[in-house]
């Protein structure tokens, strides 16, 4: 056993799902991974489908193995997961079918069949959310179109983390992070937007109890204890939503509520008191998620290492096998500014051929292509940070404050070629840390809502002493603003 106390924190993503153990004497926190495994997507006859029981099997795996490790020192548990996709309930708790994938194709149509009922403005305006393929608001309206036997015989609605809380503890809740990204959350209330919910048909009864952060739903059951090995743990709901656990777990003070969370996709925002929901806001792509201790996530998502990530793997499937280390000295020493791409080009969204996608792009703009790997990860990097910049620019316009810090946290912050292109592309520094900003953010949800914090300052503060931060400050400014005024002329942006 370890000494101090232990916090587990489930972190489901799209592709895999870790059990993670994090170990206080609230004096510094560490992490272990006790369990990973995959979550492939399925393919199935009537849709794309989320395998949720096999995912809740390796959960009870994960806890187990924490248990025979920690045993009493675990205090609670919590889960995150990946935003949208949900579960249909029947009255007698009973899953309806297997939950879709938000990339099913089921919301083709959709957005211009809810936008003919409800203006799109209409619904910014109440649910601070901009209509995406992922959002659950079109998936729910297919279901009510093709006249769904499970939306129809549906007693309650829980996103992932909820059901999967569910089958831990018994009780079904909503916990709210992850529901205000459905676009059928009020975003200044932090309860269900019932104009639109009322509005698009679907049936009022399955948007049940909306929870805070924090909230502690009970204990496992006892079928659960007995598998696990420990009876009694209670589980929270966690800032359930990954990127609000993400940004929960980035250190940030004062005033200073940039944030950046980088991955294989990046989301660039600020932590606010109230929502904006202006049509400027609209019209630049931005969304009010909700967060811990009743802030609000105003954000842009933004392409990310997913283009490097995609040239690392063609390379691999052509025969040549790159660390990250490598690929990063090769960037390093590759010309700076010879060509940009739009990382959220939608050409770049789909897997393969990454390196001629890039290529294509350059020439395709009457640009210098780049030839040599080198190049075309240059390339990548240095368009990455000036979409960054462009949307940075989007952030001090809407809100009206000015920033001279930017808080990033996540895998990406290894990066440190991006690192310090994004604080020379900002001219701002950049504070980059944790890497694990999510797992730390669901820890100290946990913490404050069992009691073992006062307040998400001092978890934010917890954060600060445990792990390491490095600081990159902006250097040659003239070059990369002249490079964003050409970033700028060749994305045509207004």
């Amino acid at each position: 056993m370890t000494a101090g106390k232990t916090f587990i924190a489930v972190d489901l993503g799209a592709g895999s799902g870790r059990v993670i153990a994090a170990t206080t004497d609230l004096s510094t926190l560490t992490l272990e991974e006790v369990h990973r495994f995959d979550n492939p997507g399925t393919d199935l006859p009537g849709g794309s489908f989320w395998n949720v029981i096999g995912l809740y099997r390796e959960i009870l795996e994960g806890l187990r193995r924490a248990v025979a490790r920690h045993g009493d020192a675990i205090v609670s548990i919590g889960i995150d997961t990946w935003a949208c996709d949900f579960g249909l309930i029947e009255k007698g708790g009973e899953l309806l079918g297997m939950p879709h994938q938000y990339r099913d194709a089921r919301f083709e149509g959709m957005a211009e069949a809810m936008h003919a009922i409800l203006p799109e403005s209409e619904i910014y305006a109440r649910t601070g959310i901009k209509t995406n393929f992922y959002n659950s608001s079109l998936h729910l309206l297919a279901e009510l179109r093709k006249n769904s036997p499970a939306l129809a015989n549906a007693d309650n609605l829980l996103f992932i983390p909820d059901l999967l809380a569910y089958w831990l503890t018994g009780r079904q809740a909503v916990e709210r992070t992850n529901a205000s990204t459905s676009q059928l959350l009020d975003a200044a209330t932090g309860e269900w937007a019932r104009e639109v919910i009322q509005a698009l048909g679907l049936p009022e009864k399955i948007f049940g109890k909306v929870v805070a952060p924090g909230t502690v739903l009970g204990p496992v059951r006892e079928e659960v204890a007995a598998f696990i090995g420990r009876a009694g743990i209670p589980v929270v709901a966690s800032a359930s939503h990954d990127t609000a656990a993400a940004v929960a777990g980035i250190p940030m003070e004062g005033s200073e509520k940039l944030w950046l969370s980088s991955g294989t996709w990046s989301i660039m925002g600020v932590e606010t008191d109230r929502p904006i929901t202006s049509a400027e806001a609209l019209g630049y792509g931005f969304c009010n998620e909700l967060g811990v201790d009743n802030t609000v996530r105003f954000l842009k998502n933004i392409g990310g290492l997913w283009l490097i990530q995609e040239c690392k793997r063609q390379w691999e499937l052509d025969g040549e096998k790159l660390t990250y280390a490598e690929m990063a000295s090769l960037a390093n020493e590759a010309e700076s500014f010879t060509a940009f791409i739009d990382p959220d080009d939608a050409v770049f969204a789909s897997p393969g051929e990454m390196p001629a996608k890039i290529r294509a792009w350059c020439e395709k703009s009457g640009q210098a292509v780049p030839q040599d790997k080198g190049q075309v990860l240059r390339v990548a990097t240095e368009s990455l940070a000036l979409k960054y910049r462009v949307v940075y620019e989007r952030i001090r316009e809407l809100t009206g404050s000015s920033y001279s810090r930017l808080n990033a946290g996540g895998g990406g912050i290894q990066n440190e070629l991006l690192s310090q292109a994004t604080a020379d592309a900002l001219g701002i520094e950049v504070v980059a840390g944790p890497v694990e900003a999510t797992s730390c953010g669901n820890v100290i949800t946990q913490m404050v809502g069992t009691g073992e914090l006062p307040d998400f300052k001092a978890g934010r503060d917890l954060i600060r002493r445990s792990f390491e931060f490095r600081t990159f400050v902006p250097g040659n400014q003239a070059a990369w603003q002249a490079a964003y005024v050409r970033f700028r002329e060749l994305l045509a942006v207004v």
